[in-house]
């Protein structure tokens, strides 16, 4: 049994009228009616009753055109995800975020593709450092990457989102808290908390901040992300230099305030050149405008 009979068979149960059919599926009635019958013979069974004036089902008929609607309609729907996977429409994207991106970015873009990619699903892995994201998007284990450059690895490309100043995290008791604006130099005598875990692109931007005002911290802190490292600014165990968009993490104890003479850090999405995708490209086009501009949902008010 071909797919065209059943598709022939559906259309002269709906219009009961041979004419009609042939006319609709654009072939004659003399081929329509030769495919009818071979589907009958292939089948051992009459399907329509037939008189000069009308076409009906008989009840092998009636069964059989269940059974072909739904055939018919699970080959259009998988036509169209077929389609739609070719058009970058449908699929699914594993996305790595680093650090507060996941709260300051992550939103926008999943705002961003849910609008205008909603069958595209979001696969996310969060507080990735930027020599894990570029690893794992050479290795293919990631599609593409929340991350802060300079890239490592070879064939990557990347799209910045926004350059952020760095600002200072410290204590609210801490007897620099009452200034507004403050410099590098500093710090100089002060506990410096950094992040753990291997090539932190903000560690190496505070430390070339830190020597172009004209010293080396003595003492520093490891600390595994953001949210920890400020319990530990809190807990006045030291300060910390961290991009702008650390203020989303909003923690009693703990004020910022600005870096006159800081280095600024990009944060960037990054992709495989090679990819293949067609799903990675509409998400990337998507994304090509400025997420911050995004409308955001308004808070209801009590």
């Amino acid at each position: 049994m071909e797919l065209r009979h059943l598709r022939y068979f559906a259309t002269v149960a709906d219009t009961k009228h041979f004419g009609k059919a042939a006319e609709r599926l654009h072939m004659a009635q003399p081929a329509l009616s030769q495919s009818i019958r071979q589907l009958e013979a292939e089948l051992g069974a009459a399907l329509f009753t037939r008189t000069t004036r009308q076409v009906a089902l008989t009840p092998a008929g009636e069964f059989l055109l269940g059974e072909a609607r739904r055939v018919l309609d699970t080959v259009e729907d998988g036509v169209r995800g077929v389609r739609r996977i070719a058009d970058g429409h449908l699929g699914m994207i594993r996305l790595g975020v680093t650090g507060t991106a996941a709260l300051s970015h992550l939103p926008r873009i999943a705002r961003r593709l849910q609008r205008e990619l909603p069958s595209v699903a979001l696969e996310i892995e969060s507080d990735l450092l930027t020599t894990e994201q570029c690893d794992r998007l050479c290795a293919g284990s990631l599609d593409l990457g929340v991350l802060r450059p300079p890239l490592s690895g070879d064939g990557l490309d990347l799209r910045v989102l926004e350059v952020e100043p760095l600002v200072l995290a410290l204590p609210v008791d801490h007897r620099l808290a009452v200034e507004p604006v403050i410099a590098m130099a500093d710090l100089r005598a002060e506990n410096l908390i950094t992040y753990a875990g291997r090539g932190s692109v903000i560690n190496a931007a505070v430390m070339r901040s830190c020597r172009a005002a004209g010293f080396t911290p003595d003492a520093t802190r490891d600390a595994h992300g953001s949210a920890v490292m400020l319990a530990l600014v809190a807990g006045g165990l030291g300060v910390a230099v961290v991009p702008a968009s650390t203020r989303v993490l909003s923690l009693p104890g703990v004020v910022f305030r600005e870096l006159a003479d800081a280095e600024t850090v990009e944060l960037a999405l990054a992709w495989r050149r090679d990819a293949e995708s067609s799903v990675l490209v509409s998400v990337l086009d998507a994304l090509a405008g400025d997420l911050t501009t995004d409308e955001q949902p308004v808070e209801a008010q009590p």
